[in-house]
């Protein structure tokens, strides 16, 4: 008898069915899974080595960075801590001066030791390039640093002496009736000596046209004013070589950092600027140069070459301060490879560690060999026996008519003193 349609043998049919499709789509599970834990493990098995290598060196490098610190360490002593003379020859300071240097930076700017280089040795890193004009790599085999940790360092310790500029340029003070000094008690009322300098940069292509000298070099200009003590009252730098020196004495006037000039004071300058309120320039068509009044050469003959002759002998400290500088710091001797920003903080700096070293240390071998040849060409030279301030570069009658009175004076005056 035939079976009936949906009976027990059927329904068992229809379960094997089922299951031969569930076990069917389990296997295929399975295969994919094999396959995908293949693919994982191969991906795995490639990248593997470079995360243990990578691993290795992260447990590796602390420990070799701090079996380095002793070299380091023995490193920088030969910079700093041998001998006044080694650390005056490698920094341009002596001991004293460069421990001083290190705390006012941790104390009034805040910097401070990181985990593997001091302040000392960043700031022993920051003056070498000053100093020597080496570059990044090479400082950094002097300290046995990458070039990249030197180049992080010096715009550190950069930023942080820029800060300091108004404890580091002197206040002006204006001649007196007490100045015993021959070349100023004429110039009674007078804060200093101003003028500009050019130093050599790099700059792109498209900027060497402005940046481009009457000499044709690639120059920024720096103005500055001393006081005749050497030590720096002002400076501002990054002007292009073309400027005018009328031009940037009006943009440091009215400059926020601008350069101020109290009623009744002036600054001597040469005739590159105006005879004007506060700016006495010497009288042009008259000689004026020092190498004009050697051995040899005619006395003043007329008040108009006597204050000439005792203008330039004052004004000659910014020439002696500028040379000064630049035998101290060989980064002003050439251009270097910073962005033109860059260079000019570094001229500032330039600046203002010069009036540091000045303040801190007593006998500097650099300004006594160029004091030396100042004094012996001076025993050559035969000379004839805050209110308000001034916003303006204008040339002013009364001015020329003081100028005139005080060489009068010096000529009536001139077996006397």
């Amino acid at each position: 008898m035939a079976r009936e349609e949906g009976g027990p043998t059927s329904q068992g049919d229809r379960r094997g069915d089922d299951m031969t499709a569930l076990l069917i789509l389990l296997e295929e599970i399975i295969s994919n899974f094999q396959i995908n834990l293949l693919l994982i493990s191969f991906i795995l098995m490639l990248i593997s080595p470079e995360t243990r290598k990578r691993k290795r060196w992260d447990r590796l490098g602390p420990t070799r960075m701090l079996d380095s610190i002793p070299a380091h360490v023995k490193q920088l002593d030969r910079f700093v801590r041998v001998t006044d003379r080694s650390c005056i020859d490698n920094l341009r300071m002596d001991r004293n001066t460069f421990g001083r240097l290190c705390r006012i930076l941790r104390d009034r700017v805040g910097l401070i030791d990181k985990k593997f280089v001091t302040l000392e040795e960043q700031v022993a890193m920051f003056l070498c390039v000053l100093s020597h004009h080496k570059k990044s790599r090479i400082v950094g085999y002097d300290f046995m640093r990458s070039s990249q940790t030197v180049s992080r360092y010096i715009h550190t310790v950069l930023r942080g002496v820029l800060t300091l500029h108004s404890l580091f340029l002197v206040k002006p003070k204006p001649i007196d009736d007490q100045c015993l000094d021959r070349r100023w008690n004429w110039f009674k009322g007078c804060l200093g000596a101003l003028d500009g300098t050019y130093i050599n940069v790099r700059v792109p292509i498209a900027d060497a046209p402005r940046y481009r000298n009457r000499k044709g070099q690639i120059t920024t200009n720096t103005l500055a004013v001393c006081d005749p003590q050497l030590q720096f009252i002002y400076v501002l730098s990054g002007w292009e070589g073309s400027a005018g020196d009328s031009r940037i004495l009006r943009d440091a006037i009215s400059s926020p950092l601008g350069l101020k000039v109290p009623k009744g004071c002036y600054y001597l300058c040469d005739n590159a600027y105006a005879n004007a309120e506060g700016f006495v320039t010497p009288y042009k068509g008259v000689r004026y140069h020092l190498k004009e009044w050697g051995p040899g050469r005619q006395a003043p003959q007329t008040p108009e070459e006597l204050f000439n002759l005792r203008h330039t002998k004052a004004r000659n400290v910014i020439e002696r301060s500028f040379a000064v500088l630049k035998m101290r710091w060989g980064i002003l001797r050439s251009a270097s490879f910073y962005p033109i920003e860059v260079q000019s903080g570094l001229i500032i700096a330039c600046f203002l560690l010069h009036n540091f070293i000045r303040s801190q240390l007593a006998v500097n071998p650099v300004e006594a060999e160029l004091d030396k040849e100042a004094e012996d060409a001076d025993e050559n030279k035969n000379e004839y026996v805050d209110g308000d301030h001034i916003s303006s570069v204008e040339p002013s009658a009364s001015w020329n008519n003081k100028r005139d009175d005080l060489a009068r004076e010096m000529w009536a005056e001139r077996n006397n003193r």
